[in-house]
């Protein structure tokens, strides 16, 4: 029975570090969702002051912000369905040997849907990232401006 949990634990392995992964990678998701909020309060707090000047170009800014949160959560959500799904191929790893079933298929299955998942919120990533460059571009009046 030792031998049988060991050789499991070291199947296991891989998915586990895969989910190691997965946490770091969700943590720095989180933190730009948080920054992405930040600047979201700090764009609505001058708009509701009635600053007139720049109204346009935070009012884009905060739409872009907006659509940069539901992207970020779909990826975040993806993220952590895969993480979910990485933690059931491990339980169906052990539960395979210990009770002596035969759920190959569904372990591989799992995993499948796991790396889908994962794909799908890399690419909801990327798409963020993308729409941040938008934000950071310098605006024409800025550069127009002589010094």
């Amino acid at each position: 029975m030792l031998s049988t949990v060991a050789s499991t634990i070291q199947i296991a392995i891989a998915p586990v570090f895969l989910l190691a992964g997965l946490g770091a990678f969700l943590n720095f998701m989180v933190v730009r969702l948080a920054r992405i909020v930040d600047r979201a309060r700090v764009l609505e707090d001058r708009l509701l002051e009635g600053h007139q000047t720049h109204r346009a170009h935070w009012l884009w800014e905060l739409r872009l912000l907006d659509r940069r949160m539901k992207v970020i959560n779909i990826a975040i959500f993806l993220c952590v369905s895969s993480a979910l799904a990485i933690c059931l191929v491990v339980a169906l790893l052990f539960v395979s040997e210990l009770v002596h079933w035969d759920i190959g298929l569904a372990v591989a299955w799992t995993f499948i849907l796991c790396m889908t998942m994962l794909v799908c919120g890399l690419i909801a990533f990327l798409i963020e990232v993308r729409m941040s460059a938008l934000a950071i571009r310098i605006r024409d009046e800025v550069l127009r401006q002589d010094n």
